[in-house]
């Protein structure tokens, strides 16, 4: 970029910003800031005077282009795309551009924030919301009308949120009378695991079905104790085995 910016303050205050900035003008890079440089791994001479369409994907290419053009003359939305750094490594981006005037030249500048990490947590939240779905319809029937539900790990308000969903609608759907909760494999019990519990036995208690909880091992119990969690009104057992003599099934189930 040459110095004819107006404001000399103006390129100090772009040059040491945190995000990376790219200036371009007319489809060429004519400027990049420190940040840019460290971001897309090479040096200033490699990056000004490309284009800035060389780091995205062909299939993108296109729809930027158009999006350029427009930016001229008013800010271009915030949008993620997938770019390319020198190394020719990919990197999910957060892009956000507007016009500015160097001298008498029309330029667009450029945000690009780096989102991976974002784009890693979205995904694992993703693959523990599909392992919530499959829990939940995961329903195990035992004999006609009684069935047993395994809870695994640890539960998060969304995981919670989910099961109270899933749990009653799965228990219609395989007509269930008597529903069993084990909880032998949560890890960690609070007062979101209890309150999710008392929700699903609420509604399935609305639905005549029998909630009965199962699991809740001495030092889960005295943890209860501990943060003043009250279990009084769920019907608990220390064991399935338990639960189902108090069902009146003896020998049918190992």
């Amino acid at each position: 970029m040459s110095d004819n910016i107006e404001g000399i303050n103006y390129k100090e205050v772009i040059e040491y910003a945190l995000d990376p900035l790219i200036v371009h003008s007319q489809l060429k890079i004519i400027y990049i800031n420190e940040a840019a440089e460290k971001f897309f791994r090479g040096s200033r001479d490699e990056v000004i005077g490309a284009s800035p369409l060389d780091i995205f994907r062909e299939t993108s290419k296109p729809a930027i282009t158009k999006r350029i053009a427009g930016a001229y003359s008013k800010p271009a939305e915030v949008i993620e795309e997938t770019i390319y750094r020198m190394d020719g490594n990919p990197v999910d981006v957060e892009l956000y551009c507007h016009p500015i005037k160097i001298g008498e030249t029309k330029a667009i500048q450029t945000y690009v924030r780096d989102i991976t990490e974002r784009k890693q947590q979205e995904k694992v939240q993703d693959e523990m919301n599909i392992q919530i779905n499959e829990l939940a319809s995961k329903i195990v029937p035992l004999l006609e009308g009684i069935a047993v539900l395994p809870l695994l790990g640890e539960i998060n308000h969304d995981r919670a949120e989910q099961l109270v969903d899933l749990v009653p609608a799965n228990v219609q759907e395989q007509k269930v009378s008597r529903l069993i909760i084990d909880c032998s494999g949560i890890y960690k019990i609070d007062n979101l695991v209890i309150d999710s519990l008392f929700k699903i036995n609420s509604v399935l208690n609305l639905l005549g079905v029998k909630c009965i909880i199962t699991g809740i091992r001495p030092q889960l119990a005295l943890e209860a104790v501990k943060q003043d969690i009250n279990l009084k009104n769920l019907l608990t057992f220390s064991t399935v085995k338990d639960a189902l003599y108090f069902l009146g099934i003896n020998n049918k189930v190992s």
